[in-house]
Protein backbone atom coordinates (compact mmCIF):
# COMPACT_ATOMS: atom_id res chain seq x y z
CA UNK A 1 0.00 0.00 0.00
CA UNK A 2 2.53 2.82 -1.29
CA UNK A 3 1.00 6.33 -1.46
CA UNK A 4 1.09 7.84 -4.79
CA UNK A 5 4.48 9.62 -5.70
CA UNK A 6 4.43 13.44 -7.14
CA UNK A 7 4.26 12.67 -10.85
CA UNK A 8 1.04 9.62 -10.24
CA UNK A 9 -0.65 13.20 -8.43
CA UNK A 10 -0.18 15.18 -10.66
CA UNK A 11 -1.82 13.28 -13.39
CA UNK A 12 -4.75 12.24 -10.99
CA UNK A 13 -4.98 15.89 -10.67
CA UNK A 14 -4.90 17.23 -14.18
CA UNK A 15 -7.40 14.71 -14.90
CA UNK A 16 -9.71 15.95 -12.50
CA UNK A 17 -9.18 19.41 -13.46
CA UNK A 18 -9.00 19.05 -17.52
CA UNK A 19 -10.18 22.77 -17.92
CA UNK A 20 -7.24 24.48 -16.17
CA UNK A 21 -4.01 25.06 -18.01
CA UNK A 22 -1.28 22.83 -18.42
CA UNK A 23 1.09 23.34 -15.40
CA UNK A 24 4.22 21.79 -14.34
CA UNK A 25 4.26 20.11 -11.22
CA UNK A 26 5.97 17.37 -11.09
CA UNK A 27 9.12 15.21 -11.56
CA UNK A 28 12.89 16.59 -10.75
CA UNK A 29 12.64 20.63 -11.09
CA UNK A 30 15.30 23.09 -12.19
CA UNK A 31 18.66 22.63 -10.34
CA UNK A 32 21.89 24.36 -10.83
CA UNK A 33 23.08 22.98 -14.05
CA UNK A 34 19.61 21.99 -15.84
CA UNK A 35 17.25 24.91 -16.41
CA UNK A 36 14.30 22.56 -17.38
CA UNK A 37 12.57 20.22 -15.23
CA UNK A 38 12.19 16.79 -16.09
CA UNK A 39 9.64 16.42 -18.77
CA UNK A 40 9.06 19.85 -19.02
CA UNK A 41 6.54 21.31 -21.42
CA UNK A 42 8.29 24.36 -20.82
CA UNK A 43 10.79 23.48 -23.04
CA UNK A 44 10.27 24.23 -26.64
CA UNK A 45 9.50 21.78 -29.11
CA UNK A 46 11.91 20.20 -31.71
CA UNK A 47 11.71 21.67 -35.56
CA UNK A 48 9.97 19.44 -37.79
CA UNK A 49 12.38 18.03 -40.31
CA UNK A 50 10.83 15.53 -43.42
CA UNK A 51 12.99 13.19 -43.99
CA UNK A 52 14.04 12.38 -47.70
CA UNK A 53 12.01 9.93 -49.76
CA UNK A 54 15.05 7.52 -50.61
CA UNK A 55 17.48 7.18 -47.27
CA UNK A 56 20.60 8.52 -48.43
CA UNK A 57 19.16 11.83 -49.61
CA UNK A 58 18.82 15.38 -48.16
CA UNK A 59 16.02 16.17 -45.67
CA UNK A 60 14.23 19.29 -45.88
CA UNK A 61 16.55 21.26 -43.62
CA UNK A 62 19.95 20.43 -45.06
CA UNK A 63 22.09 22.29 -47.26
CA UNK A 64 23.14 20.95 -50.06
CA UNK A 65 26.79 21.40 -51.36
CA UNK A 66 26.16 19.12 -54.75
CA UNK A 67 23.06 17.51 -56.04
CA UNK A 68 24.93 16.12 -59.16
CA UNK A 69 24.49 18.72 -61.33
CA UNK A 70 27.09 21.40 -63.10
CA UNK A 71 25.15 24.36 -61.72
CA UNK A 72 25.27 23.05 -58.21
CA UNK A 73 28.96 22.53 -58.67
CA UNK A 74 30.38 25.76 -59.72
CA UNK A 75 27.76 27.70 -57.22
CA UNK A 76 29.22 25.97 -54.21
CA UNK A 77 32.84 25.47 -54.92
CA UNK A 78 36.07 26.63 -55.84
CA UNK A 79 39.79 25.70 -56.25
CA UNK A 80 41.89 26.33 -53.08
CA UNK A 81 44.62 27.45 -55.66
CA UNK A 82 44.96 28.84 -58.95
CA UNK A 83 47.51 28.20 -60.37
CA UNK A 84 46.83 24.77 -61.23
CA UNK A 85 46.74 22.15 -63.85
CA UNK A 86 43.32 21.61 -65.35
CA UNK A 87 39.89 21.37 -63.43
CA UNK A 88 38.00 18.64 -61.47
CA UNK A 89 35.66 17.23 -63.97
CA UNK A 90 32.00 17.08 -63.66
CA UNK A 91 30.57 14.31 -65.17
CA UNK A 92 27.42 11.79 -65.02
CA UNK A 93 26.23 13.54 -62.16
CA UNK A 94 29.36 12.92 -59.85
CA UNK A 95 32.42 15.04 -59.60
CA UNK A 96 35.78 13.84 -60.31
CA UNK A 97 39.21 14.90 -59.27
CA UNK A 98 41.22 15.50 -62.25
CA UNK A 99 45.37 14.51 -60.95
CA UNK A 100 47.09 18.11 -60.18
CA UNK A 101 43.78 20.04 -60.34
CA UNK A 102 44.51 20.40 -56.62
CA UNK A 103 42.16 20.36 -53.87
CA UNK A 104 38.83 22.06 -53.76
CA UNK A 105 36.72 23.67 -51.42
CA UNK A 106 33.02 24.93 -50.36
CA UNK A 107 32.26 28.80 -50.86
CA UNK A 108 30.18 28.33 -47.97
CA UNK A 109 31.74 27.82 -44.20
CA UNK A 110 30.33 25.91 -41.47
CA UNK A 111 31.15 23.85 -38.44
CA UNK A 112 29.54 21.49 -36.37
CA UNK A 113 27.46 19.07 -38.55
CA UNK A 114 26.10 16.10 -39.89
CA UNK A 115 27.46 15.51 -43.49
CA UNK A 116 26.77 13.43 -45.95
CA UNK A 117 28.90 12.60 -48.97
CA UNK A 118 29.56 9.81 -51.65
CA UNK A 119 32.60 8.41 -52.94
CA UNK A 120 34.26 6.23 -55.37
CA UNK A 121 37.58 5.05 -56.04
CA UNK A 122 38.16 4.06 -59.80
CA UNK A 123 37.18 0.68 -61.29
CA UNK A 124 40.24 -0.31 -62.71
CA UNK A 125 42.63 -0.81 -59.90
CA UNK A 126 46.05 0.88 -60.24
CA UNK A 127 48.21 1.18 -56.86
CA UNK A 128 48.58 -0.39 -53.75
CA UNK A 129 48.30 0.99 -50.32
CA UNK A 130 48.19 4.88 -50.16
CA UNK A 131 47.97 5.15 -53.73
CA UNK A 132 45.33 3.58 -54.54
CA UNK A 133 41.93 5.66 -54.63
CA UNK A 134 43.20 8.56 -52.00
CA UNK A 135 41.81 11.63 -51.52
CA UNK A 136 40.16 12.97 -48.04
CA UNK A 137 36.97 15.11 -46.49
CA UNK A 138 39.16 17.89 -44.75
CA UNK A 139 36.99 19.88 -42.22
CA UNK A 140 37.61 23.71 -41.14
CA UNK A 141 39.84 24.21 -44.26
CA UNK A 142 42.06 21.20 -43.55
CA UNK A 143 42.01 21.46 -39.63
CA UNK A 144 41.09 17.40 -39.25
CA UNK A 145 40.79 14.57 -42.21
CA UNK A 146 38.98 11.42 -42.32
CA UNK A 147 40.38 9.56 -44.76
CA UNK A 148 39.02 8.20 -48.51
CA UNK A 149 41.04 5.60 -49.45
CA UNK A 150 40.33 2.51 -51.82
CA UNK A 151 41.20 -0.47 -49.10
CA UNK A 152 39.25 -3.45 -50.52
CA UNK A 153 41.36 -5.84 -50.15
CA UNK A 154 43.88 -3.28 -49.71
CA UNK A 155 45.79 -3.08 -46.46
CA UNK A 156 47.48 0.01 -45.37
CA UNK A 157 48.70 1.51 -42.12
CA UNK A 158 46.02 1.38 -40.03
CA UNK A 159 45.79 5.17 -38.96
CA UNK A 160 45.25 6.11 -42.53
CA UNK A 161 43.03 3.94 -43.75
CA UNK A 162 39.28 4.85 -45.14
CA UNK A 163 37.21 6.44 -42.83
CA UNK A 164 40.48 7.02 -40.19
CA UNK A 165 40.37 10.32 -38.39
CA UNK A 166 43.75 10.67 -40.66
CA UNK A 167 46.88 10.23 -38.14
CA UNK A 168 44.69 9.80 -35.26
CA UNK A 169 42.60 6.56 -35.05
CA UNK A 170 41.88 3.98 -37.47
CA UNK A 171 38.28 2.67 -38.40
CA UNK A 172 36.74 0.02 -36.47
CA UNK A 173 35.77 -2.09 -39.10
CA UNK A 174 36.28 -2.05 -43.22
CA UNK A 175 33.40 -2.18 -44.64
CA UNK A 176 33.94 -1.10 -47.69
CA UNK A 177 32.72 -2.46 -51.32
CA UNK A 178 34.76 -3.24 -54.42
CA UNK A 179 36.41 -0.28 -55.98
CA UNK A 180 34.36 1.84 -58.90
CA UNK A 181 31.02 0.75 -56.61
CA UNK A 182 29.71 3.94 -54.25
CA UNK A 183 30.55 4.68 -50.46
CA UNK A 184 28.78 5.96 -48.19
CA UNK A 185 30.38 8.32 -45.58
CA UNK A 186 28.21 9.78 -42.67
CA UNK A 187 29.53 12.35 -40.15
CA UNK A 188 28.59 13.41 -37.42
CA UNK A 189 31.88 16.53 -36.67
CA UNK A 190 32.29 18.28 -33.48
CA UNK A 191 34.82 21.25 -33.50
CA UNK A 192 37.19 21.47 -30.67
CA UNK A 193 36.69 24.10 -28.22
CA UNK A 194 39.82 25.63 -26.64
CA UNK A 195 39.79 29.11 -25.01
CA UNK A 196 42.72 30.90 -23.68
CA UNK A 197 44.65 27.25 -24.71
CA UNK A 198 42.38 25.70 -22.40
CA UNK A 199 40.83 22.55 -23.95
CA UNK A 200 37.09 23.10 -22.88
CA UNK A 201 35.56 20.10 -25.60
CA UNK A 202 38.21 18.33 -27.39
CA UNK A 203 35.73 17.63 -30.21
CA UNK A 204 34.98 14.51 -31.85
CA UNK A 205 34.06 12.49 -35.32
CA UNK A 206 31.13 9.96 -36.05
CA UNK A 207 31.87 8.10 -39.22
CA UNK A 208 29.51 6.10 -40.98
CA UNK A 209 30.57 3.78 -43.53
CA UNK A 210 28.09 2.14 -45.99
CA UNK A 211 25.74 2.11 -42.21
CA UNK A 212 28.74 0.69 -40.48
CA UNK A 213 30.01 2.55 -37.44
CA UNK A 214 33.75 2.99 -37.98
CA UNK A 215 34.30 5.86 -35.65
CA UNK A 216 32.21 6.53 -32.08
CA UNK A 217 32.58 10.02 -31.25
CA UNK A 218 36.45 9.76 -31.51
CA UNK A 219 38.28 12.70 -29.91
CA UNK A 220 39.74 14.82 -32.67
CA UNK A 221 43.09 15.83 -30.33
CA UNK A 222 44.24 18.50 -32.43
CA UNK A 223 43.59 17.01 -35.83
CA UNK A 224 46.27 14.85 -37.03
CA UNK A 225 47.77 14.83 -40.57
CA UNK A 226 50.80 13.50 -42.73
CA UNK A 227 53.50 12.01 -39.88
CA UNK A 228 51.64 14.31 -37.14
CA UNK A 229 49.54 12.40 -34.52
CA UNK A 230 48.34 15.87 -32.28
CA UNK A 231 48.61 19.38 -31.53
CA UNK A 232 45.94 19.48 -28.95
CA UNK A 233 45.53 23.00 -28.32
CA UNK A 234 45.95 24.36 -31.50
CA UNK A 235 42.85 27.15 -32.04
CA UNK A 236 40.21 25.80 -34.12
CA UNK A 237 38.22 28.25 -36.37
CA UNK A 238 33.70 28.04 -35.14
CA UNK A 239 33.87 27.41 -38.85
CA UNK A 240 35.61 26.90 -42.24
CA UNK A 241 35.29 25.50 -45.34
CA UNK A 242 34.90 21.71 -46.19
CA UNK A 243 37.86 20.63 -48.58
CA UNK A 244 38.11 17.51 -51.48
CA UNK A 245 41.36 16.56 -52.02
CA UNK A 246 43.80 16.17 -54.51
CA UNK A 247 45.92 13.12 -54.05
CA UNK A 248 46.71 12.07 -57.86
CA UNK A 249 44.01 9.83 -58.02
CA UNK A 250 40.53 10.27 -59.79
CA UNK A 251 38.16 9.72 -57.47
CA UNK A 252 34.89 10.50 -57.65
CA UNK A 253 32.48 12.39 -55.62
CA UNK A 254 28.53 13.09 -55.39
CA UNK A 255 25.27 13.53 -53.08
CA UNK A 256 26.53 15.83 -50.93
CA UNK A 257 25.05 17.67 -47.75
CA UNK A 258 25.09 18.69 -44.32
CA UNK A 259 22.49 20.16 -41.90
CA UNK A 260 24.03 21.90 -38.81
CA UNK A 261 24.34 20.40 -35.44
CA UNK A 262 22.53 22.38 -32.30
CA UNK A 263 25.05 23.99 -30.11
CA UNK A 264 27.02 22.43 -27.03
CA UNK A 265 26.44 23.78 -23.63
CA UNK A 266 30.86 24.50 -23.95
CA UNK A 267 29.31 26.16 -26.96
CA UNK A 268 27.02 28.74 -25.83
CA UNK A 269 24.28 26.65 -26.31
CA UNK A 270 21.93 24.42 -24.48
CA UNK A 271 22.88 20.45 -25.71
CA UNK A 272 23.98 18.84 -22.51
CA UNK A 273 24.47 20.37 -19.03
CA UNK A 274 25.07 24.26 -18.47
CA UNK A 275 27.22 26.08 -16.15
CA UNK A 276 25.62 27.30 -12.90
CA UNK A 277 25.83 31.20 -14.56
CA UNK A 278 24.36 29.61 -18.03
CA UNK A 279 21.39 27.94 -15.96
CA UNK A 280 20.61 31.02 -14.07
CA UNK A 281 20.05 33.24 -16.87
CA UNK A 282 17.97 30.57 -18.70
CA UNK A 283 15.90 30.06 -15.93
CA UNK A 284 15.38 33.98 -15.67
CA UNK A 285 14.49 33.64 -19.13
CA UNK A 286 12.13 30.66 -19.12
CA UNK A 287 10.58 31.91 -15.72
CA UNK A 288 10.20 35.82 -17.43
CA UNK A 289 8.26 33.61 -20.84
CA UNK A 290 5.42 32.07 -18.23
CA UNK A 291 4.47 35.10 -16.29
CA UNK A 292 4.37 36.79 -20.01
CA UNK A 293 2.20 33.71 -20.72
CA UNK A 294 0.28 33.81 -16.90
CA UNK A 295 -0.89 38.06 -18.09
CA UNK A 296 -3.02 36.66 -20.79
CA UNK A 297 -5.08 34.57 -18.47
CA UNK A 298 -7.36 34.91 -16.11
CA UNK A 299 -8.86 33.40 -12.80
CA UNK A 300 -7.07 30.05 -11.84
CA UNK A 301 -5.35 29.60 -15.09
CA UNK A 302 -3.03 33.04 -14.32
CA UNK A 303 -2.73 31.63 -10.85
CA UNK A 304 -1.12 28.05 -11.62
CA UNK A 305 0.95 29.84 -14.17
CA UNK A 306 2.59 32.76 -11.61
CA UNK A 307 3.04 29.65 -9.58
CA UNK A 308 4.78 27.30 -11.79
CA UNK A 309 7.27 30.68 -12.76
CA UNK A 310 8.10 29.77 -9.45
CA UNK A 311 9.74 26.33 -10.36
CA UNK A 312 12.57 28.67 -12.39
CA UNK A 313 12.95 31.71 -10.45
CA UNK A 314 11.89 33.46 -7.39
CA UNK A 315 10.60 37.17 -7.95
CA UNK A 316 9.17 39.14 -5.35
CA UNK A 317 6.17 40.53 -7.26
CA UNK A 318 5.12 37.14 -8.76
CA UNK A 319 4.97 35.84 -5.24
CA UNK A 320 3.37 38.74 -3.96
CA UNK A 321 0.74 38.99 -6.94
CA UNK A 322 0.41 34.40 -6.77
CA UNK A 323 -0.38 34.47 -2.59
CA UNK A 324 -2.91 37.34 -2.76
CA UNK A 325 -4.38 35.07 -5.79
CA UNK A 326 -4.15 32.48 -3.65
CA UNK A 327 -5.77 34.07 -0.66
CA UNK A 328 -9.14 35.43 -2.79
CA UNK A 329 -9.33 31.32 -3.97
CA UNK A 330 -9.45 29.62 -0.37
CA UNK A 331 -11.71 31.57 0.54
CA UNK A 332 -13.60 31.26 -2.37
CA UNK A 333 -13.53 27.77 -1.52
CA UNK A 334 -14.45 28.00 2.07
CA UNK A 335 -17.08 29.98 1.04
CA UNK A 336 -18.57 27.45 -1.06
CA UNK A 337 -22.18 25.88 -0.30
CA UNK A 338 -21.87 22.82 1.15
CA UNK A 339 -24.63 21.01 -1.99
CA UNK A 340 -21.65 22.91 -4.58
CA UNK A 341 -18.72 21.57 -2.66
CA UNK A 342 -18.18 18.80 -4.73
CA UNK A 343 -18.02 20.63 -7.59
CA UNK A 344 -14.81 22.58 -6.34
CA UNK A 345 -12.78 19.10 -5.64
CA UNK A 346 -10.60 18.99 -9.15
CA UNK A 347 -9.27 22.58 -8.51
CA UNK A 348 -8.40 22.73 -4.95
CA UNK A 349 -6.60 19.01 -5.21
CA UNK A 350 -4.67 20.79 -8.12
CA UNK A 351 -3.79 23.86 -6.43
CA UNK A 352 -3.16 22.10 -3.06
CA UNK A 353 -0.71 19.57 -5.80
CA UNK A 354 1.29 22.01 -6.75
CA UNK A 355 2.10 23.80 -3.63
CA UNK A 356 2.97 20.93 -2.39
CA UNK A 357 5.31 20.14 -4.90
CA UNK A 358 6.83 24.35 -4.96
CA UNK A 359 7.21 22.67 -0.95
CA UNK A 360 8.72 19.79 -1.47
CA UNK A 361 11.58 21.40 -3.62
CA UNK A 362 11.69 24.74 -1.76
CA UNK A 363 10.28 26.98 -3.66
CA UNK A 364 8.07 27.97 -1.37
CA UNK A 365 7.92 27.31 2.74
CA UNK A 366 6.30 24.29 4.15
CA UNK A 367 4.05 26.48 5.92
CA UNK A 368 2.49 28.15 3.39
CA UNK A 369 -1.15 29.38 4.65
CA UNK A 370 -2.41 28.34 1.93
CA UNK A 371 -1.06 24.66 1.81
CA UNK A 372 -2.47 24.15 5.21
CA UNK A 373 -5.85 25.79 4.35
CA UNK A 374 -6.27 23.46 1.28
CA UNK A 375 -5.51 20.48 3.30
CA UNK A 376 -8.02 20.82 5.93
CA UNK A 377 -10.90 21.37 3.02
CA UNK A 378 -9.26 18.38 1.20
CA UNK A 379 -9.60 16.02 4.75
CA UNK A 380 -13.18 17.69 5.64
CA UNK A 381 -14.54 16.54 2.65
CA UNK A 382 -12.64 13.10 2.33
CA UNK A 383 -10.90 14.00 -0.94
CA UNK A 384 -7.53 12.42 0.36
CA UNK A 385 -6.23 9.78 -2.17
CA UNK A 386 -7.12 6.46 -1.56
CA UNK A 387 -4.30 4.17 -0.88
CA UNK A 388 -4.06 1.10 -2.83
Amino acid sequence: MKPRNLAQTAISLAIAAPTLATAQFYGDPPDATHPWAVHDMNRPQPPVVTPAAKPGDPPSDAVVLFDGTEESFKNNWKHVRDKRKGDWIFKDGAMQCAPGAGYIRTKEEFGDCQLHIEWAAPTKVQGNSQGRGNSGVFFLDGATEIQVLDNYDNPSYADGMAGSVYGVMPPAANPLRAPGEWQTYDIIFRRPIIKNGEIIDPGSQTVLINGVVVQDSTPIEGGGGHKKRSNPKKPFPETGPLSLQDHGNPVRFRNIWYRPLRKRATDGGTDGQLTPEATTVKRAEIAAEIRKDAATKTGINQMMRLLESLCYETNDSTVKDANAMLAKFVKSVEATPADKIESRKGETKNVFGALSYLATHKRIPADHPAIKALRQIINTNGWQDKKK
